[in-house]
């Protein structure tokens, strides 16, 4: 029995670990042909014979590279920015660095990759579009999240604009709103904080549900809005939050 994704090319970025990789294994597995992208040579070495993946070195802060990855690769039915930087801190703690690589690799990438690949998709008849977005955006505003709570909302009025633009022909953009998920950059953020098991206990208790989100949930929402299942859905901002935005 074919995959939902069956016939399917899929771009994804950041797709060495964490959310990216588990919706290129889940992609993978629905029968798409996956080439995951990330800068990370040494996780991208190790996904190497996966089936159905291809692995490829792309750093999406850097326009010149987009340009000539999108000139090597067929046009993709699906592309899944999943590329995306947590800067801790208040609007004191961000300094104009921290704004302008945030700025530039949690929306700016979106823009470029979007803008780099949506001329063959639309040439194709159309495609599905997902960007990473996150529950601490327009949705809801987390302490210590200012700089990317503030491109997270971006990456909402993006995807709605784009979905908005292209509506009538054949493209959907749609944006995946996480809570805390447990993934490696999470867990490095912890031990960052220099005291592990309090931080973990922290992200845990402003969970409703008791728990941190898993990649696999994520991945199989990207699943959905990248088949032909989700056909009448554009434009949406979903939240997958373990009911944090909900009390």
């Amino acid at each position: 029995m074919a995959g939902r994704l069956h016939g399917k090319t899929a771009i994804i970025t950041a797709a060495a670990q964490g959310m990216g990789k588990a919706a290129a294994l889940a992609f993978a597995a629905e029968g798409a042909e996956v080439i995951a992208t990330d800068i990370n040579d040494g996780l991208l070495a190790a996904m190497h014979g996966l089936p159905g993946i291809t692995p490829r070195r792309l750093d999406v802060c850097d326009p010149a590279a987009i340009i000539a990855f999108a000139g090597e690769v067929p046009a993709p039915s699906i592309l899944f920015n999943c590329a995306g930087y947590v800067h801790a801190g208040t609007i004191m703690d961000c300094d104009e660095a921290a704004f302008e690589f945030s700025v530039a690799l949690n929306v700016r990438a979106m823009y470029r990759m979007i803008r780099a690949f949506l001329p063959g998709m639309l040439e194709a008849g159309g495609g599905s579009i997902i960007n990473m977005a996150s529950v601490a955006s327009s949705v809801i505003a987390a302490p210590n999240r200012f700089i990317y709570g503030t491109t997270k909302a971006a990456v909402v009025g993006l995807t709605k604009s784009v979905a908005a633009d292209y509506v009538t022909r054949g493209i959907r953009v749609n944006a995946i709103c996480p809570g805390t998920v447990d993934s490696p950059s999470l867990h490095d953020r912890m031990r960052a904080l220099g005291d592990y098991e309090t931080a973990r206990a922290a992200f845990i208790a402003r969970q409703p549900m008791g728990r941190l989100g898993t990649a696999e949930e994520i991945a199989a929402l990207a699943v959905y809005l990248a088949s032909d299942e989700a056909g009448f859905m554009t434009g949406q901002a979903i939240t997958v939050d373990g009911g944090w935005s909900n009390t």
